[in-house]
């Protein structure tokens, strides 16, 4: 039987002795190699092999939804520039409605009571059948009668204009601005139904002396009495137009008259 010493020989303790470093070497490599590597790398180190196509899906449908996102972005912005342009749409509109309720009131005052105006023709394209357009209605019949509105006249046709000066004392007017010459009294009145339209509907000019001796004024009428000439100077004088109720006399315009027949 061999001794001791013979079955170890010093060279067989020196090669166990280096396999047995280089195997905890490489056991202290192996624990602290995962924190020397990036997280991914040890993430796909550790992940099984068959979900690889699961985090590429996942992948794809985060970056769909990120694209439905920015959709969705860009259609609440057109969304909010239109609700912006219907809101603008919107206060246009009142304010024109409010500026008719302001204008129309205005009108309906500045028009004289003796203004010639043919009611009837307001309700002249309806017709005043008796018997009415009768209608089969479920259950029965339907008849619609049209009849013209309350308070106007009998149809009949407006008489001819009257040519001339007409009745002195046909009413109260207003003297309208500065003195004018009778050659520059037309186009002063254009001016002036141009600026001042809607505040002289139904009155034709005059040229006639004021009442102070100033000089040739124009005259617009006629209107039904002083007070109703004093409410259209104080209109006037808001704007800034010199206004003083007089007669309606005087000589009438040649380009007045031709519009008054027109008129008529």
């Amino acid at each position: 039987m061999a001794k001791a010493s013979e079955q170890f020989r010093q060279s067989d303790v020196t090669l166990w002795g280096i396999v047995a470093l280089v195997c905890g070497a490489l056991a202290v490599f192996g624990a602290n190699v995962s924190a020397l590597l990036p997280q991914r790398i040890v993430a796909a180190l550790h992940q099984p092999r068959l979900s690889g196509p699961t985090l590429e899906a996942l992948r794809l449908q985060v970056a769909d939804l990120r694209d439905e996102s920015r959709k969705l972005r860009n259609d609440n912005d057109q969304l909010l520039s239109r609700f912006s342009i219907g809101e603008q749409a919107a206060t246009e509109t009142r304010r024109r409605v409010g500026a008719l309720e302001v204008t129309v009131p205005k009108l309906v005052e500045a028009l004289p009571d003796d203004a010639a105006i043919d009611r009837s023709s307001l309700t002249a394209s309806i017709g005043t059948t008796e018997s009415g357009d009768r209608f089969d209605a479920e259950g029965g019949s339907v008849v619609v009668r049209r009849t013209p509105m309350p308070g106007t006249t009998p149809s009949q046709p407006l008489p001819a204009p009257v040519d001339g000066i007409g009745d002195p004392a046909s009413g109260f007017g207003v003297a309208l601005g500065e003195a004018v010459g009778t050659e520059d009294a037309a186009d002063y009145w254009d001016e002036l139904t141009a600026k001042f339209g809607p505040l002289l509907i139904g009155m034709a000019p005059r040229l006639g002396d004021a009442s102070d001796g100033s000089g040739t004024h124009l005259i617009a009428g006629p209107i039904g009495d002083a007070e109703e000439a004093q409410a259209l100077c104080d209109r006037l004088a808001k704007v800034s137009i010199a206004c003083q109720p007089m007669p309606y006399q005087g000589t009438e315009l040649p380009s007045a008259g031709v519009e008054s027949g027109e008129g008529g």
